[in-house]
């Protein structure tokens, strides 16, 4: 059985204001934000605002709403990094890779020959989040 969701996760606490990030975008429904320990420059998760633990719990409405802003920001993450192709991960559960148990997606610009870093990597430069959450942001403005 799984487990119920917690809203105590970080990613809980990122909507509610308790814990700050650099975001991307944000409508009704959905939150996009910079990973704090990127596989790549310009990794980008997206969440919805609805509790869910996971892809099998979440309301089919939410899905849709969430899955809509994955490919709106993941075109603005592609162009912003001028990247080549973009990965895009979604796990579930801890056998399923899964670590923060609110639903999220990760897009990760991707180049040619250039290999994913590993996401425990370590936090990155703050600096260094602004500056690609700024690129991001203004790809979606270029593109709206």
């Amino acid at each position: 059985m799984t487990p119920p969701y917690d809203p105590d996760n970080i990613f809980g606490k990122i909507l509610r204001g308790e814990i700050p990030a650099h975001t991307v975008y944000e409508d009704a429904d959905t939150l996009a934000f910079m990973d704090v320990m990127p596989q790549g420059e310009g990794h980008t998760l997206v969440i919805p605002k609805a509790p869910s633990r996971g892809l099998l719990d979440a309301e089919p409405s939410t899905l849709t709403a969430l899955i809509a802003t994955v490919q709106r920001v993941g075109r603005a993450v592609k162009t912003a990094f001028a990247a080549d192709g973009l990965t895009v991960f979604q796990f579930n559960e801890p056998a399923g890779g899964q670590t923060v148990f609110h639903l999220h997606v990760h897009l990760v610009p991707r180049h040619e020959g250039v290999p994913l870093k590993r996401h425990e990597g370590g936090m990155a430069d703050n600096a260094v989040l602004a500056e690609h959450a700024a690129r991001i942001r203004a790809a979606l403005d270029d593109a709206a």
